[in-house]
């Protein structure tokens, strides 16, 4: 889950590798550090404990020139973040320096061969067994930096993104992958390196993304792609679809707000091209090769993790209802420790909005020696998921930095409801009427969402009472149930609340005796066919004196009377309502994490992309 960033070319690293860095930022930070090489064969190590903010304050009070150079933004696995273990880390003897996002799941017994000859160990990290691994190979073996670095790999179980120095070949920077992304950037003369595009987009619009168990080596004016057997490989450029601008704040007070608000925007960007211009009609080109499978599935099982297993949850509810097709949805996480039954008739979903999700990687591979059609959601072009899956639909949110998932989520439900329309059409469930209707009010919905966002003054307003709350309480029925779960989620990630979603029906089978006068309770009570229901769970939260804040369909008055507080939504359809209602909770959560001073683009503990397991 760390940012990793390097650059070997004609100009200065550090300025490249620690702007980089900050553009990493999102995927860990409490530790940072760089490595330069300089035109001596010297290495130069600089790292600190915090923000790269902190590291960058330290850095220039040193010697910070060189050509070459690799950076890192930690997120702690082995070791407490301290200067000691952030990266990157050098071997006993100084040859190799190297920075590592992964995890080596043997590091111990490594590390004991190694002790046993005579290597000592400064911190309390795997990557440093790694470094002085490769080092002892490189020493006995009298061999190139390459080949140490292969040949350690070999030893090296678990999963590893690494970007390795050696200070006796001066004119290369050796890159490694295995279940930890890597896209190289090609530039002239010059490459980049990053644990995503994030840092290369304002440098080169051409990359290159390594699969698993590629090792590439890199010199000022030649790239060299092997396997880690020594297999020469043809590097496969790809363009970069992304702009400076995705990546930058461009006036908002942080990319979470930014990014509520591009919503309206990402949700027309996913479904353009895919609905006609008449409305009338879906087409889904990367499922049109499985159409036919996914038509016929016996059953449909859907993986995510966080965010993404929320989407799932409203996905189940999506193709069950309107495709009349059985689903289930499983935490990735879980799935692939509890021994599921996976037939070779049924259809695996994976959502991810980063596409390395260490998780549910491991379930695909896990569905598809099953014999499974594994199809993939995911918004990161070149991305390990949809190298891994069969078929599947690129979402279209545009890069997401803020920790905490908002646009994501929005257009993984309007992916998973174009699939369920289609679906439901193609198995003859949907009348044209019903079909096109559906199709009509998916496209007014980013029409409605900024409706919504121009009340965010009011949202600000409600966070200013609750800001000091210690415990919410969510609650919706049906389609509202995930987005009650989804919006406890954000309140909790980003304000570190005690949060937690609920089925409104489930209410009186537990979480009522937490309801006081000090209890806010977030009901999402939408004029839909549980509208009675809800109402009845608003009277008995207000008769144990809880506070109602109240989610309704615009212009409803009998919950007025009732709550304590209501927030508006444009009307839709039941089917496409968690589109809207979503909205409002993230607004919340947002404005109370500000309120309270929390760091609302990097929570604590959290990063973007969970690369490890």
């Amino acid at each position: 889950m760390c940012g990793i960033v390097g650059y070997i070319g004609n100009k200065e690293a550090y300025p490249i590798l620690i702007n980089g860095l900050k553009r990493l930022e999102y995927r860990g930070y409490d530790s940072a550090g760089v490595s330069l090489l300089d035109g001596k064969n010297d290495i130069s190590v600089l790292k600190k404990k915090g923000k790269v903010g902190e590291l960058d304050e330290y850095a220039r009070q040193h010697d910070i020139s060189g050509n070459i150079g690799i950076g890192h933004t930690r997120w702690a696995t082995h070791g407490e973040p301290n200067d000691i273990n952030a990266h990157p880390h050098t071997s006993m003897n100084g040859h190799f320096t190297i920075i590592h996002n992964g995890i080596i799941e043997n590091y111990g017994r490594l590390k004991k061969r190694l002790e046993d000859r005579s290597y000592v160990f400064e911190t309390e990290t795997d990557t440093e067994v790694l470094a002085n691994l490769m080092e002892y190979i490189y020493l006995k073996g009298q061999v190139s930096a390459e080949i140490a670095v292969r040949l350690a790999l070999h030893k090296a179980i678990g999963a590893y993104g690494l970007a390795i120095l050696c200070k006796d070949e001066p004119d290369k920077l050796i890159a490694a992958r295995r279940g930890s992304p890597l896209v190289i950037g090609v530039g002239e003369d010059e490459y980049f390196l990053a644990s995503d595009a994030t840092p290369i987009v304002e440098h080169t619009k051409s990359v290159i993304y390594l699969n698993d168990n590629d090792v590439a080596i890199l010199g000022r004016d030649e790239l060299v792609l092997k396997t880690i057997k020594n297999d020469k490989l043809t590097p496969k450029v790809q363009q970069l679809d992304m702009e400076i601008g995705d990546i930058e704040k461009n006036g908002y007070d942080h990319f979470m707000l930014k990014e509520i608000f591009e919503q309206p925007r990402s949700i027309k960007d996913t479904f353009r091209g895919r609905i006609s211009t008449d409305r009338e009609n879906i087409s889904l080109g990367g499922l049109y090769s499985v159409l036919p499978v996914l038509e016929k599935a016996k059953r449909i099982i859907i993986l995510g993790c966080g965010t993404s297993w929320h989407a799932g949850l409203i996905g189940e509810y999506l193709i069950e209802d309107l495709a009349r097709m059985p689903v289930e949805v499983e935490y990735a996480s879980e799935f692939r420790y509890r021994n599921p039954i996976i037939n070779n008739d049924d259809v695996v979903i994976t959502i991810s909005q980063s596409g390395e999700t260490a998780d549910s990687l491991a379930a695909i591979q896990q569905a598809r020696q099953a014999g499974a059609t594994v199809l993939g959601i995911c918004n990161v072009v070149g991305s390990s998921i949809p190298r891994e899956t069969d078929a599947g639909v690129y979402t279209h949110a545009g890069p997401e930095i803020g920790v905490a998932s908002t646009k994501a989520f929005t257009a993984q439900v309007t992916v998973l409801a174009m699939m369920a329309i289609l679906l439901g059409k193609k198995r003859g469930q949907l009348e044209d009427t019903v079909f096109k209707n559906l199709i009509q009010e998916l496209s007014d919905i980013p029409d409605k969402i900024e409706k919504i966002l121009q009340f965010n003054h009011e949202f600000k307003k409600l966070a200013e009472l609750y800001k000091e709350a210690n415990n919410f309480l969510y609650l919706g029925r049906g389609y509202s149930f995930p987005v009650a779960l989804e919006g406890a989620l954000k309140l909790k990630e980003i304000s570190y609340i005690h949060a937690e979603g609920y089925p409104a029906a489930e209410m009186k089978h537990g979480p009522i005796a937490l309801i006081d006068e000090n209890m806010p309770v977030v009901v999402i009570a939408l004029q839909d066919k549980s509208y009675d229901k809800i109402v009845s769970n608003i009277q008995e939260i207000k008769a144990r004196k809880g506070k109602v804040i109240a989610l309704v369909t615009e212009g409803d008055t009998t919950i007025k009377e009732m709550a304590d507080h209501v927030l508006e939504i444009p009307p839709t359809l039941e089917s496409l309502a968690s589109l809207l209602t979503v909205i409002p909770l993230q607004l919340l959560s947002y404005h109370i994490a500000v309120l309270r001073g929390c760091s609302v683009d990097q929570p604590r503990n959290l990063a973007k992309s969970v690369t490890v397991e």
